[in-house]
């Protein structure tokens, strides 16, 4: 049988009738089971060399001041029809300033922001952190909800803002091509260097990961039985390493995606991060399922269900799916074959669950499968 067949056995095995497989499918398919992994460790992306000059700017005249200044999104409030307003739709699309300048967001608590660069094997990434629940939901609806005032999910604790218009970038351009260029740019060559400019978005496009404070998943301390400092120095671990595996996938398996085998695969990476191995009852925990089969309203499970979302029926199997796939990788982890907490393996076996579908980390073949894709990963990196 192919790949897909035994897939669909699987869902059946699972209580699946046929007019809900189909469906499901889509739930465990992994993005990443085709793709070719490039030798590894890739160089950073080109928006690197000036988040390491924000940084740096960062710990000498503040997190909040340095980035005003570089990302216009930061200039404007947060309030519901921004977007659509001509003097913000002029700033992020074409860098014109508003004069005078609005009164924007500021942050409840400015020397709760942190910026620092993260080395992963897909490279360095910016990560900015805020102490601050308010601060966390007004900068992701700046950056990435165009300053609109959209829901925030409380479960949500991380996210990686991709496509990220960095006019200071731009300007930068500018200021060195007018230099190397000082008879085309006094004859007004600027407008088709910057339509050359624009289609090259790797030029001028910048991702970085933003953080909160907090339990993960919305957890708390006395739900894992942990001091609050404890839970909160994990859960840091946790989000910044789960953070980090969607960028690792997004630059070598061209793929980031808001899905359940996204979250399952970064999810395993931060819980090997902060504890040295995998543990499938956190997990559970953190998608709602610590009662399985009863399901926890709230639970993060619910932030990836699509829209529509599925049925009761198809809910309930996609949940045995999950118990399943995390009880078996727990289980292949502790017979020891690999180790989770350590370069390279920590990587390969990221790659290995990258490659299977959620069905066939269920399986009680799961063991061979995982075996076999980290025998096909030896010399990827170096």
């Amino acid at each position: 049988m192919n790949r897909e067949q035994v897939r669909r056995e699987i869902l059946a095995g699972l209580g699946a009738k046929k007019t809900e497989i189909a469906e499901l499918l889509g739930y465990g398919r992994s993005h990443f089971a085709e793709a070719k992994v490039p030798p590894l460790p890739l160089g950073d992306e080109p928006f690197v060399p000036v988040w390491r000059e924000y940084a740096a700017e960062a710990a000498q005249g503040g997190v909040f001041q340095v980035l005003r200044e570089k990302l216009v999104q930061l200039r404007f409030p947060i309030r519901e029809g921004i977007s659509g307003e001509e003097k913000y739709r002029s700033a992020t699309r074409k860098g014109i300033l508003p004069e005078p300048a609005l009164p924007g967001w500021a942050p409840v608590d400015p020397a709760g922001l942190q910026l620092f660069l993260h080395e992963t094997p897909a490279g360095a990434i910016p990560v900015l952190t805020a102490r601050d629940r308010q601060d966390f939901v007004a900068l992701v609806r700046a950056l990435s909800m165009r300053n609109e005032p959209k829901p925030v999910p409380d479960a949500m604790g991380g996210t990686m803002i991709s496509g990220l218009n960095n006019w200071d970038r731009i300007a930068r351009h500018r200021r060195s091509w007018e230099g190397d260029n000082p008879l085309a740019a006094a004859i007004g060559g600027w407008p088709a260097e910057f339509s050359r400019l624009i289609s090259c978005k790797e030029l001028y496009q910048d991702r970085l990961i933003l953080l909160s404070e907090g339990g993960y998943s919305n957890v708390s301390a006395t739900t894992v039985g942990l001091p609050e400092e404890e839970w909160l120095r994990i859960s840091r671990l946790i989000r910044l390493e789960h953070e980090c595996t969607h960028y690792f996938t997004r630059r070598v398996f061209g793929s980031m995606q808001n899905a359940i085998h996204d979250e399952f695969l970064a999810d395993y990476a931060g819980i090997v991060a902060a504890f040295g191995h995998y543990r499938a009852d956190l997990f559970l925990l953190f998608m709602g399922m610590e009662d399985f089969p009863l399901y926890r309203q709230g639970g993060r499970l619910e932030n990836y269900q699509g829209v529509p979302p599925p049925s009761a029926a198809v809910f309930t199997i996609l949940q045995r799916l999950l118990k399943k796939a995390a009880s078996n990788v727990a289980r292949w982890e502790s017979r020891g074959r690999a180790r989770p907490g350590h370069f390279p393996d920590h990587i390969k076996i990221i790659i290995a669950l990258a490659a299977l579908h959620l069905e066939e980390l269920a399986t009680e073949e799961a063991d061979r499968l995982l075996e076999n894709k980290m025998a096909t990963n030896d010399g990827l990196i170096a």
